[in-house]
Parts: structure tokens; C-alpha cells; sequence
């Protein structure tokens, strides 16, 4: 909404709408327990934007079924992102904003595909934390954003998307480069490989979290940082 210059009509959001700053300042009427319905019956909305998969099934329903007009989205790869936007911008009249965005997300999507395709993939340990240490499988989100960068989950012989790892698995798959989505420093991040360097000199990149796991265009951005940081260290 606020990349297509729509920001005055929301009126409400759900929680983690944070960016921009903007976006914090708007009523909460969702969250992981479910949508309020009373508090979004309340606004009146004409449209209302819901992301396919982050919400229950059986709250949208029951929207519909109160007479919201309800955009339903799905992103299952970074290419969606662009299709998404166009979708939204034909029901709210902004097509042309809309077309100039995609075009030069997908511009610079397709230049960091040419730049980065390796004939050997990067081999990368991607986490999020470390207590439990989690780790994605090759149909997890984020391995889509690595393999942009020419590089490759080290679990990608994972059955499950998101598998929790032990540290010994990490040392005896050897990744190239550590990958950390994460809001702490290098320097943080560092304490918890720090007595285990001897056995494991993989650089450590970081990238914001917040810009990699979420749908927007603002992705394009934190991907450059990924793809820079594990070709610049492999």
C-alpha cells in the first residue's frame, strides 16, 4: 500500500506492520491468534488485504461471508511479489505506478539471476537463531533467495522446510559462507561460533530479517546485501 502511494487509505493493520514508520502508528486489528473481526467490522473497510497462509482460513471466511471485499495474496516465489503488486494496483486504480515498480524490481531481480549463477552453487548454513539452532530445507523461502545469489542451503537434503540442526551437523557439512537473519551485529553473532573457529572458518554475513521474510519490494534491496555478502566471502 505504501509503495503504491496508497498509505491514506489504511486504516488499520495488523501487528509487525511496522514499516514504515508510518505503519506503526495505525490501529492493530490482526495478529497470530486471528483476525478481530468486531474491531474490522467496526472500520467499515472497503477492501481488505490479507496474505494467504499467515492468516486462519476460517476468519477470512467469515469476512467474506459479513460482506468485506477481501484481496486474498500469495507469494510462493520472488516473482509473485511484482505480480501481486499489479493485481492490487488493477482494483485501485494505480496501474501505472504499479507498472513502473515491477518492471524495475523485476529488472534487478533478473540482473542479480545473470550475476550470480556459479557453475558450483555457494554452499551456506542460513539461520535465525540458536537456541534451538534452525536451519531451511532446499523448498524454504530463503533458499529461494539464495539460490538468486548462486548459492544453495547446506540442509538441503532437509525433509522438512525449516529443520532444527545440531551444531556438529553444521561443523561436519563444512558450509562455505554462515548466513544469519538476524538484528544483532557481526560482533554478537560471532560469540556463539567464536570456540568453534578452528573447525570452521565460514565468513558470516548478516541480513535485516524483517526485509528478507517479508513479501514486498523492499526485498530487492536486503537480496543485493545477501548476494554480495556470500560472493564477496565464498
Amino acid at each position: 500500500m505504501y509503495s503504491l502511494g496508497l498509505e491514506k487509505h489504511l486504516v488499520a493493520v495488523s501487528d509487525y506492520s511496522d514499516y514504515p514508520d508510518a505503519a506503526s502508528l495505525l490501529p492493530r486489528v490482526a495478529d497470530y491468534q486471528g483476525a478481530d473481526i468486531a474491531a474490522i467490522m467496526a472500520l467499515q473497510p472497503d477492501l481488505l488485504l490479507a496474505w494467504d497462509g499467515g492468516n486462519k482460513a476460517q476468519d477470512i471466511q467469515k469476512l467474506k461471508a459479513l460482506g468485506v471485499n477481501v484481496f486474498s495474496s500469495k507469494i510462493t516465489t520472488l516473482e509473485d511479489i511484482p505480480k501481486e503488486i499489479l493485481r492490487l494496483a488493477a482494483i485501485t486504480h494505480v496501474e501505472p505506478r504499479a507498472k513502473q515498480l515491477s518492471e524495475s524490481f523485476l529488472q534487478s531481480l533478473g540482473h542479480l539471476r545473470s550475476q550470480y549463477q556459479n557453475s558450483k552453487p555457494v554452499s551456506v548454513f542460513y539461520y535465525s537463531w540458536t537456541a534451538p539452532l534452525m536451519s531451511i530445507g532446499k523448498q524454504a523461502w530463503a533458499n529461494g533467495l539464495l539460490n538468486v545469489c548462486g548459492a544453495e542451503t547446506v540442509f538441503a537434503d532437509s525433509p522438512v522446510d525449516y529443520p532444527q540442526v545440531s551444531l556438529k551437523d553444521v561443523l561436519i557439512r563444512q558450509p562455505e559462507v554462515l548466513v544469519a537473519a538476524s538484528k544483532s551485529s557481526i560482533t554478537e553473532l560471532e560469540v556463539y561460533w567464536k570456540a568453534h573457529r578452528a573447525h570452521l572458518t565460514a565468513p558470516l554475513v548478516v541480513v535485516n530479517p524483517d526485509a528478507t521474510s517479508r513479501f514486498s519490494l523492499r526485498l530487492i534491496n536486503e537480496l543485493k546485501i545477501l548476494c554480495n555478502g556470500i560472493n564477496e566471502n565464498a
